[in-house]
Parts: C-alpha cells; structure tokens; sequence
C-alpha cells in the first residue's frame, strides 16, 4: 500500500479554552482559526491527490455527531469509536489493528493548527518513507521560541539518504533556562505529538514494550462489531487496556525512533495566548472576532459570539464573550483558565 493513512485523534476537552471550548463542543470542532473547524482542517490536509489514503477517525462516543458532521465525505471513512479514553496508545493501536500490516499511518492530533500546509505534506511523505524503511517517526517542530509547554526531542545522527535523523533523546517539558539552552543549541526540536508509523512496525513495537496494551486492544478489536462506517470495540475488553501515551510507550523505548525536521507555522493552540498567536492580528498585534472596538490596544485579542466589546488602552489582554460568560486574563494567565470553575463545570 502506497498511500498514507492520515489516523486523525479526536479526544481531550480543550478546558484551557474555555469558555469558547465545552464538553459538549470542545476545541477539535469550532472554527477558532479561519472558517474550518480544527478537525476539518486536520482531514482536509490530508487528500486523496496528494498520495494520502482515506482518513481513520478515533474518537468517543460523545464527539461522534461532531466527527460525522464535519467530515469533508463520510462515505470514505471509518471511524472507531472508543468505548472509552485509554490514552494514545491505545487509540493509535485500536486503528493499527483495523488496517493492513504494510499501511503506513500518519498519526495527526485533530486540534492542532498548521499554517503551511505544503511544508506540513513534504514532511508527511519524508516520514512516510522512513517508516517504511522501519522506523518510528516523530514530526520535529523547528522551535521558535523557548517554550516550557512541549517536550523536546533531541536530534541524533543523520539518517543517510533521507532528511531525517535518529532521536538521540526524549526531553520531558523543560524548565525556561534549559528550554532557552536548547532553543539556542540548535539540536532539539519541539515534540509536536504528530507520527508516522507502518502498522507491522508499530505492533511489533508495542508488542515489546507494552504487551499488556496490544493484548487488550487486540481483544477489544477481535470482539468489536461494525456499524456502517463505524466501528465498536468491545467495551469490556477495552476497559483492561492501560492507559498510557504512545511517547511513554513505545517512543521512549524503541531504538527505532526518528524524526522529520518540520517548520509548517505549527501551534496545538493550547491556550488563549497560542491561539491569538495563530491569528492575522494588525501592526499592533490585536485580533479581532465579532463585533469589537479596539483604542490605543496593543497584543489585544477579543472574541465575541454577540455582545460588542470595546477595548481603550489596554496591552496584553484576552477577551472572549460566549453565551452568557466572559473571560478576561492575561497571556500569562492563559495556562490557569483550564482551573476555573467554570471550565472544569463546563
């Protein structure tokens, strides 16, 4: 199989998005940058004419509707329904174990923004290529900043007659003085959480490393029933899987790990502060949505679903108006809103 199979992850419930992000309708599913949706965009990056199969869809039970809404053409895809969140590995096993051994799986978060998506495809096809040579490939985000939210993969040797390198080493989220040491070095990149895998290597590598969680996902598969384009696995088997991410799994573990360099105006519009960053914003660094009024702003972003917002003299500044509520902070106050009570009462 020549194509790429883009397996598309729908879960989490964007809290630090809040109150644009609910339960009922969390981030992967509102157009917060241009008129797409998250996961339409992510499914969109991926056609048919660019060498990529038809999309694999992992989600729950709660998101379904949204998934089979915004699919550009559900005919052609198939969406496993997770009888309940057990984390990345699990999900990218349950699609593993539905595609053919020689398909390669191009493992994309539904939630993230990319900017360039030309850079973003030439990447997908150089890790293609490498996981059909058998590796495990990681996208590398060329960092711009020293970001202390992301993991860091570390660049090992050069991989020859390729673009990619050996990871020599996975760097949980760093403090700022070693997040500036490594942007500096130029040798490690950003984790971006998007992979490309050929399911046989995949398997045989959760297989050694995590054998509990292939040997419960593979029961829940064996057991699971179809639904159309929809498919179940089955509840109680799933339940055993342990619950862990692909990096603690089988990332960490592997000596087979690799990575694609990848500058694409990448951001997991993680919080309020990543996502006016994503936008168009004028000289001043404002963004507008809705009916606003900004005077003398700078850095300002203002989304409004109804009510107009006027804005006089302020720097640094969020405002989202939603519905009936209203949230006011700061870029470095962006990382807290997931705590507030209304998120976690979404």
């Amino acid at each position: 199989m020549n194509q790429t199979v883009p397996v598309i992850l729908c879960g989490g419930s964007g809290t630090r998005l809040w109150p644009r992000s609910r339960k009922s309708r969390p981030k992967p599913f509102l157009p917060l940058v241009g008129e797409d949706t998250l996961f339409r965009a992510t499914v969109l990056r991926c056609p048919p004419a660019d060498g990529f199969g038809d999309p694999v869809v992992v989600t729950g039970a709660a998101h379904l509707g949204h998934v089979e809404e915004q699919l550009p053409d559900v005919a052609h895809s198939r969406i496993i329904v997770e009888p309940e969140a057990r984390n990345t590995a699990a999900a990218i096993a349950l699609a593993a174990l539905t595609l053919p051994e020689d398909a390669v799986m191009l493992v994309c978060p539904s939630d993230h923004h990319i900017g360039d998506c030309d850079a973003f495809r030439a990447a997908a096809h150089e890790a293609a290529t490498l996981a059909r040579a058998g590796w495990l490939v990681s996208f590398g985000i060329v960092p711009t900043a020293p970001e202390t939210g992301f993991g860091y993969l570390k660049r090992g040797l050069v991989i020859e007659g390729s673009g990619g390198r050996q990871v020599e080493r996975f760097v949980e989220k760093p403090d700022l003085a070693r997040a500036m040491e490594f942007l500096t070095s130029g040798e490690y990149a950003w984790n971006g959480g998007i992979f490309a895998f050929q399911v046989g290597t995949f398997l045989e590598e959760l297989g050694r490393h995590r054998p509990q969680i292939l040997a419960a996902v593979r029961e829940a598969v064996d057991k699971g029933t179809a639904d159309g384009m929809r498919f179940h696995p089955d509840g109680a088997a799933f339940a055993k899987v342990p619950s862990e991410s692909v990096d603690y799994a089988v990332m960490e573990n592997t000596d087979r790990a690799a990575m694609v360099p990848a500058t694409m105006a990448w951001s997991d519009i993680g919080n309020w502060q990543a996502l006016h960053e994503a936008q168009d914003r004028d000289e001043a660094g404002n963004a507008v949505h809705g009916r606003a009024e900004l005077k003398d702003c700078s850095n300002v972003l203002v989304m409004s679903d109804g009510p107009r917002v006027s804005v006089v003299g302020a720097s640094n500044l969020v405002i989202v108006v939603d519905g009936d509520e209203v949230l006011v902070c700061t870029p470095e106050g962006a990382q807290a809103v997931g705590k507030l009570s209304g998120a976690a009462n979404q």
